[in-house]
């Protein structure tokens, strides 16, 4: 028989997480995140109170807080270089196409960054590419190296990095190393302390940092950068490992304006992991070739809106005649499902090329229930059969290619901080049109009957995992 007084504690627990789960049900809902993010966390929390609070509590936050206030901390400091700074940057600025001109007043907007001219963009198809390029890079420093990966491994691939580093460390140069510490959890402490004893300055995004950000492991700094003395710069898909070298990936490499803007995306991480602004050149040069127009736009869950949602929404509805684009994971949210349709209805060419596995099965579920949504709305959607398809690529008819770090899902979206770069260059987008054309010939297309002809249970099985994905 239980003990009347034990039963009366549980009995007050239990209601306590009722009480508690119905207000944070509300919260859900009152939260900037997508409709069935809400759902998902408004029917979990008030069926099951017990053990979706304090997950809710670790990984139901949609703000990233303190960052913003860092930002406002270092202003204090360098407020006066920042401002004189971006007073030189807009020296450099240009107005695109004008079918271009609500993208670059969103740019505008969101980052407070123009696009800029003077910039020679190289297109780094795959992994031996970029990593060749970033080691390039890396031996011709004369002053400083930035550095900041999501993923690092110690493998041959990473510690091919780290030794270049070394070596310009012990030459000298001025090195900083930024990661993920969820992203990074495998890696060794042995890897991170090499680099350490080398003088290199190293530091983790540290998400935690603050006593009322103790539960904020949810986020993740999701940004793949390199800054060489603030001239060359590089973004894109590639992480740090050899696996990178299997996937089907690509990353870009600048040199002009558009190096300092991704140098100014990373000092702001810096700052706020390890509160100091490491020593850098503020000189704006342009490159020696080329004459690209750039912008690098940042995102993340510490904006005041859901500037990675608005700022590919507003990608979509600006295609005219063209809209292909790449993702790895495929779970949009309600906006970018109705910019897709509606771009497609208008009679835009819509192409979306996936992974034929994502290697994350309940992202591979939740992708399937977009496929009806998609293909009767005239989108055509493609598998790639061949490696792992990771690259974020987007290309808007034959003068904008977006290359850099967003997934079309939920973390990305809403989680994650990320970075993008938008070229609006005809020869840049050739070359992208080029490559992506290579990809479609190594894809099977998705048909409606794929869908359709699953048994019930595997399409009732897709709905739950679209629910509950962004939860993860």
């Amino acid at each position: 028989m239980i003990d009347t007084d034990l039963f009366a504690v549980i009995a007050v627990v239990i209601a306590g997480a009722e009480v508690v789960g119905l207000l944070l049900a509300v919260n859900a809902v009152m939260g900037r995140r997508s409709s069935q993010g809400a759902i998902a966390w408004f029917i979990a929390l008030i069926t099951m109170p017990l053990v979706t609070v304090p997950c809710y509590l670790v990984f139901g936050r949609t703000r990233f807080l303190g960052y913003a206030e860092a930002l406002r901390e270092a202003a204090d400091q360098v407020g006066a270089q920042v401002a004189d700074w971006r007073g030189r940057m807009a020296a450099f600025a240009v107005s695109p196409d004008k079918e271009l001109e609500a993208v670059e007043a969103v740019v505008r907007r969101l980052d407070d960054l123009p696009f800029t001219r003077f910039n020679d963009v190289a297109l780094l198809i795959d992994g031996e590419a970029t990593y060749d390029a970033m080691i390039e890079a890396v031996e011709r420093a004369r002053a400083y190296v930035l550095v900041q990966f999501y993923i690092v491994r110690d493998d041959a691939v990473g510690r091919r990095l780290r030794d270049a580093l070394i070596a310009r460390a012990q030459a000298g140069v001025r090195v900083s190393f930024l990661y993920d510490e969820i992203g990074c959890l495998q890696l060794a402490a042995g890897f991170l302390g090499t680099l350490r004893a080398a003088g290199v300055l190293v530091s983790g995004f540290r998400t935690t940092r603050g006593l009322r950000n103790r539960f904020q492991i949810n986020f993740r700094n999701h940004r793949k950068l390199l800054i060489v003395d603030g001239q060359i710069g590089f973004i894109g898909g590639h992480n740090l490992g050899e696996e990178y070298l299997e996937y089907r990936d690509c990353h870009l490499r600048l040199e002009g304006p558009a190096a300092q803007k991704i140098q100014f995306a990373f000092l702001k991480d810096w700052y706020w992991a390890t509160r100091q602004v490491p020593d850098i050149s503020d000189e704006i040069a342009p490159a020696v070739a080329g004459d690209e127009t750039v912008a690098i736009v940042t995102t993340g869950p510490a904006d005041g809106m859901a500037s990675c949602s608005v700022l590919f929404t507003t990608l979509i509805n600006t295609a005219r005649r063209r809209l292909w684009l790449t993702s790895p994971f495929f779970v949009p949210d309600d906006a970018l499902v109705r910019a897709l349709q509606a771009a497609a209805l208008r009679g835009v060419d819509v192409r979306v090329i996936l992974p034929g596995k994502s290697g994350h099965w309940v992202v591979d579920l939740a992708s399937h229930t977009y496929y009806p949504d998609m293909i009767d709305a005239g989108v055509q959607l493609f598998r790639y059969r061949e490696r792992f398809l990771h690259q974020k690529v987007l290309l808007v008819d034959d003068g904008l290619a977006s290359i850099g770090t967003v997934n079309l899902d939920n973390r990305s979206l809403y989680l994650n901080f990320e970075v993008t770069a938008l070229v609006a260059d005809e020869k840049v987008a050739g070359e992208v049109d080029a490559m992506l054309r290579r990809d479609l010939s190594r894809c099977e297309p998705v048909e409606r009957a794929h869908y359709d002809a699953r048994p019930n249970w595997f399409r009732a099985a897709t709905r739950i995992a679209r629910l509950a994905s962004p939860l993860l």
